[in-house]
């Protein structure tokens, strides 16, 4: 993790006491794990690097999700694997306002978009 590159974004706060760095990583593990809490959403698909690594047991917590933060604005993309029986519409519209809540209530950013690809439908 030393000389790790990563992004991050900086909140604002009012006491003037110091800045908050957010890693973008932190920003999409929350928006993986709300995702995973509504129901009908078997998994996050990520791609065949990912898949793979996680068969030998290293777990992913951002896999298939993307998020581009620019200023105090996130923008979210995820790829979900949908539980057969469910409704796509109903299941994309939960998810999209659980990671809002979630990402918005955790770093006081703000989400623009929570894009949803629903890349396979896993059967019982």
């Amino acid at each position: 993790m030393a000389n790790e590159a990563t992004h991050t974004s900086t909140i604002e706060l009012n006491d003037g006491f110091g800045e908050v760095k957010i890693a973008d990583e932190v920003i999409a593990i929350i928006a993986g794990l709300a995702a995973s809490e509504v129901k009908g959403v078997a998994s996050m698909a990520g791609n065949a690097t990912r898949d793979l690594i996680e068969k030998l047991g290293v777990k992913s917590l951002t896999k298939g999700v993307r998020v581009q933060v620019e200023e105090q604005e996130v923008n979210v993309a995820m790829n979900v694997n949908l539980k057969y029986g469910f409704s796509v519409p109903e299941t994309s519209k939960e998810i999209q306002d659980k990671v809002k809540t979630a990402i918005e209530t955790m770093t006081g950013l703000s989400v623009t978009g929570v894009n949803i690809k629903i890349v396979n439908v896993v059967m019982p």
